[in-house]
């Protein structure tokens, strides 16, 4: 496919997009990352206050964003819409090398969970923070350049077709099939 007919193919995948339930979703997929570019598919995960997904190397691996290397408090989770997965990824189990950890079928639009937005999801409570979720390199290599344009463009920055990040701040347990909903 040419990139042409692949930036067409992204943007006729909006329609579905924008069609997420906005007050209550499903978790569509659960993903924990043990180490370095690894991925493991769970049915179920305690999200804890401060390991965030339990077994995920968030804690341990840090961020380059923080000014000692230690790991960044506003992106202790990482959320993307199953619909863009599905669209740039394909086949659910190609997901997981997105690298994020919950995979809802739920509107992340920046107009319907702005900021602040505390979301109920299986028995835990998680915040969205102010920090942007957006594609990288790494996304680029797995997905290519076409997807990576397509999910930081203007629209895709407004939809967060990347995701969010967010906080544990109600520690619980989430199952795949579980709702996710604003609170």
């Amino acid at each position: 496919m040419s990139k042409v007919e692949e930036a067409k193919a992204f943007e006729a995948g909006l329609d579905a997009i924008r069609l997420s339930p906005a007050a209550e979703g499903t978790v569509e997929l659960i993903v924990r990352r043990p180490g370095v570019e690894e991925r493991e598919v769970l049915d179920e995960a305690e999200l804890d206050l401060d390991a965030g997904l339990v077994g995920d190397n968030w804690l341990a691996r840090g961020s380059r964003s923080m000014p000692d290397g230690s790991a960044n408090p506003k992106a202790q989770l990482t959320v993307m819409n199953a619909r863009l997965a599905e669209l740039v990824a394909g086949p659910r189990d190609e997901w997981p090398t997105a690298g994020d950890q919950l995979y809802v079928d739920f509107d992340l639009a920046r107009e319907n969970v702005p900021a602040g937005t505390r979301l109920a999801v299986g028995t835990a409570v998680i915040e969205v923070t102010d920090e942007p979720h957006t594609g990288c390199a790494k996304f680029s290599a797995r997905f290519g350049s076409a997807a990576l344009r397509f999910i930081n463009s203007p629209v895709g920055r407004e939809l967060n077709l990347r995701g969010i990040n967010a906080r544990v701040v109600e520690p619980g347990r989430v199952r795949t099939g579980d709702a996710i909903r604003r609170l």
